[in-house]
């Protein structure tokens, strides 16, 4: 296609879109072209391999904060990755989302598929195309594919939150907890707060404090478990065996994830998007879900530790006022953040097993929706023997969209098997290795075999349905 039909057609998609695109002329980048642009406000970044194979790979990043921003827009969750696939004749392409920052689901549904008409229009029609999407960017892919059947081939998701109003909930159980056992007389607004800031302040500061005895790691340990927060946190890290250990791990997750994620300091963000307070504890019984945990026997051996008396814990949590949502505001969290397991074409999810940012009941809550709602023979499930929230290797991903391709290709799953997927993982080499370290001051990178397992994960904590 000449340059000056491609202004032509970028032109008359504008026109089909009803939206503003401006994209600069495709630039060489060695063995392929590069399109940079904005459609309706959101900036995109597309890559094209001059022998390009007719694949295009859709890619959805997850939530960006200031702090955290990447310096470019992500094409795959490793560079290593992205390297690959163009290499190996893939197409990339990637929006960045309507004001980037925050859960910006509902943009996101929008603008990835501008850029897909765009990408149509401009360098042409996709043989197949496959979604791929990390952490909150895995239920824009599930939901693309689920809001547009016969656009998407295929669904490649990684650390992924499906259910993320679940999530929002969980992490209120959690907070609240924190706040009953720990500071039940402070004046401290987990939900609508007044001044969020000095409210994440006032709870961080009680959490903080209760770090250095016992007993306050101990009631920690509670509210971690109420969430189903593995004990392993570090990716770099061989899983802890001892429960000290596993104690202080998962007290990262809660701190790092939750207090600060979800905390008082995080509410406005999603309460303006929602319209309001998006979750609940009304009717929840802790006691209860305690029961149900995985991390019940951690719990118990932290309050042995600590001399605390679980039992009436668990009464000033069964006695405390509830907080109940707003109800649209949870009807619009519920509708963009909720996947419903159709599989309209084929998905494969990925998890790491000690990941507490995403816990990997979401997987097998996901399971479950396809399961009721879809059809369970488009659906593998994979897992990797490692900590910290997306901390994947280069050759888990590659391998990994390879098998999502075969599937797609044969209409049948080749072997997802972990000794399977392991191998072919470890024959793309040494340069396919690093790992993030999510808990690190400086994101910290080091090379690790590829390790997928077999797992089963607790049950999500709190399921929206």
């Amino acid at each position: 296609m000449t340059h000056s039909r491609r202004t032509l057609v970028t032109v008359l998609v504008t026109l089909l879109l009803g939206a503003l695109v401006t994209a600069v002329p495709a630039s060489a980048e060695g063995r392929r072209h590069v399109y940079e642009g904005t459609i309706d406000g959101a900036d995109f970044l597309v890559k094209v391999p001059k022998r390009w194979n007719g694949t295009l790979v859709l890619y959805s990043h997850g939530l960006y904060v200031e702090e955290w921003k990447p310096a470019r827009i992500m094409l795959a969750t490793r560079p290593e990755t992205e390297t690959w696939l163009l290499d190996q004749g893939y197409a990339l392409a990637a929006s960045n989302y309507k004001g980037v920052f925050g859960h910006a689901i509902e943009e996101a549904l929008t603008d990835q598929v501008a850029l897909l008409d765009w990408f149509k229009a401009t360098v042409g029609a996709p043989r197949r195309t496959i979604t791929s999407g990390m952490s909150m960017g895995a239920v824009i892919s599930l939901k693309l594919a689920e809001n547009n059947p016969g656009r998407f081939d295929g669904v490649l998701t990684q650390c992924g939150e499906y259910d993320a109003n679940g999530t929002w909930n969980s992490a209120l159980d959690m907070l609240f907890a924190l706040k009953t056992l720990l500071a039940p007389d402070a004046d401290i607004d987990l939900v609508r707060p007044r001044d969020p800031q000095a409210a994440q302040d006032a709870l961080g500061a009680v959490v903080a404090e209760a770090q250095k005895t016992e007993r306050g790691r101990a009631r920690i340990a509670l509210a971690g478990a109420l969430g189903e927060i593995p004990g392993w946190a570090f990716a770099h890290q061989p899983e802890p065996t001892a429960p000290s250990d596993r104690l202080a791990q998962q007290a990262m997750w809660v701190t790092g994830a939750y207090l600060f994620g979800y905390g008082p300091a995080a509410r406005p963000e999603i309460e303006r998007r929602a319209g309001g307070n998006p979750s609940s504890n009304t009717g929840i019984d802790y006691r209860r879900m305690l029961a149900r945990s995985a991390g019940l026997d951690l719990v118990r051996h932290a309050y042995r530790v600590g001399g605390a008396d679980l039992e009436a814990d668990l009464d000033r949590l069964a006695a405390a006022p509830r907080i109940s949502a707003d109800p649209k505001a949870e009807a619009y969290l519920r509708h963009y953040t909720v996947a419903r397991g159709t599989t309209p074409s084929p998905v494969l999810t990925v998890h790491t097993t000690g990941d507490g940012g995403a816990v990997a009941g979401q997987a097998r809550w996901y399971g479950d929706q396809v399961r009721r709602n879809g059809d369970p023979a488009r659906l593998r499930q994979a897992y990797v023997s490692r900590g910290g929230h997306c901390s994947f290797n280069a050759a888990e991903e590659i391998v990994l969209l390879r098998t999502l391709l075969s599937r797609v290709d044969s209409g049948r799953w080749p072997d997802t098997g972990p000794r399977r997927l392991t191998a072919a993982a470890t024959a793309l080499g040494p340069g396919y290795r690093l790992v993030p370290e999510l808990f690190s001051e400086n994101g910290e990178e080091k090379a690790m075999a590829p390790s997928f397992v077999r797992f089963t994960p607790p049950s999500s904590p709190r399921p929206s349905r």
